[in-house]
């Protein structure tokens, strides 16, 4: 039942005890929610280099999983746990539904997105435009936390267009939490939610790390995320000191190879993941799929950027994308576009 009140909302911490499968280390790496890039393809390949990482979902808006197809929505292989569902939404009451529906799913986390800046989302009062309305996502908060037992999470910017960070982290964080949230990630740049696109919003808006490290030293029980212009995981680790951990977006899409050393750098484990041994490890899941029908295309084309910095990179690339789309495209492709890869004792810059 949906619901606009707008009443005193208790912690939901007092309301439902919490179960969760993410372990107390589960927020030290992980992959961000990126529209038309991490669908339920790129999460399994994704898990095809690292086992711990914490995965998110695309954005999915709360209307849409209450009446839209929600197998095509929200539907996702086992091997992708750890997984988060990320929301938007405004409305109190359809986030709760959607949270229970995504819970129901079997997602281990349920995100609530404060931080896109695009029109089409601004004109649905939700992403980056609620950072101007601290106390409705509190209310959000703890309407989808009272729904569900696993966490909800927030992902915000530090502000919007004249908003000052350091007052509009700090309190869109206390009311959050005083809802009973404890984890957030955070993009440390502002979002201009006009005069910049959504890409410009990716790359002008300065960064400022500093600022989300103060707001873990001043707000030390809470779990601090950092997340935004990270582009490489040499980079996240450092910048990421003193933080609860680090989530990267691009550089983890577009060079997916630096996830196969995520396990042995974040969370100790003993090998790193070559780009072999995770197509290999991939190649199950894209038989399955091809079996039920779908298109090699739609499941390889995350892979492209595996091989970066090889000598044969380029042609990797090349018969991944010019022979996916071809009518019965199979497994042989994947093996043709291997057999291009060159052994090369340094890496060439040919990519």
């Amino acid at each position: 039942m949906e619901t606009t009140s707008r009443g005193p909302h208790r912690p939901f911490t007092q309301q439902r005890a919490r179960v969760s499968r993410l372990d107390e280390h589960a927020y030290r790496f992980s992959v961000a929610p990126m529209m038309d890039w991490t669908d339920r393809h790129c999460r399994a390949f994704h898990r095809s280099l690292t086992t711990r990482a914490l995965l998110y979902t695309e954005m999915v808006t709360a209307p849409a999983v209450l009446r839209g197809d929600r197998e095509h929505l929200l539907g996702f292989d086992a091997v992708e746990h750890p997984v988060a569902l990320q929301l938007g939404g405004s409305e109190p009451g359809q986030l709760a539904e959607a949270a229970r529906i995504g819970e129901g799913f079997g997602y281990d986390e349920i995100n609530l997105n404060v931080g896109c800046p695009s029109d089409r989302v601004q004109s649905g009062r939700f992403g980056a435009c609620l950072m101007r309305e601290p106390e409705l996502v509190a209310e959000c908060m703890a309407a989808m936390g009272a729904a569900v037992k696993v966490p909800v999470t927030v992902k915000c910017r530090i502000g919007v267009d004249d908003q000052d960070p350091e007052e509009s982290l700090f309190t869109l964080v206390d009311a959050c939490a005083a809802a009973g949230v404890s984890i957030f990630i955070v993009h440390a740049r502002k979002a201009w939610l006009s005069g910049l696109s959504p890409k410009e919003n990716r790359d002008i808006p300065p960064l400022d790390y500093p600022l989300v490290r103060r707001l873990k030293a001043e707000r030390p029980h809470l779990r601090i995320v950092l997340n935004g212009g990270l582009a490489s995981l040499d980079q996240a680790m450092a910048e990421g000191e003193g933080l609860d951990g680090v989530m990267l977006g691009r550089a983890a899409y577009h060079d997916p190879g630096l996830l196969g050393a995520v396990d042995a750098r974040v969370f100790g484990a003993d090998e790193v993941v070559t780009p072999e041994a995770a197509v290999e490890a991939y190649r199950p899941y894209i038989a399955a799929a091809l079996a039920r029908g779908l298109s090699l295309a739609g499941i390889t084309r995350h892979m492209l950027g595996l091989f970066q910095g090889r000598s044969g990179a380029r042609a990797w690339r090349r018969v991944l994308t010019v022979e996916s789309v071809k009518s019965g495209a199979g497994l042989d492709v994947l093996d043709r576009a291997l057999a291009e890869l060159r052994p090369s004792r340094e890496a060439a810059l040919e990519a």
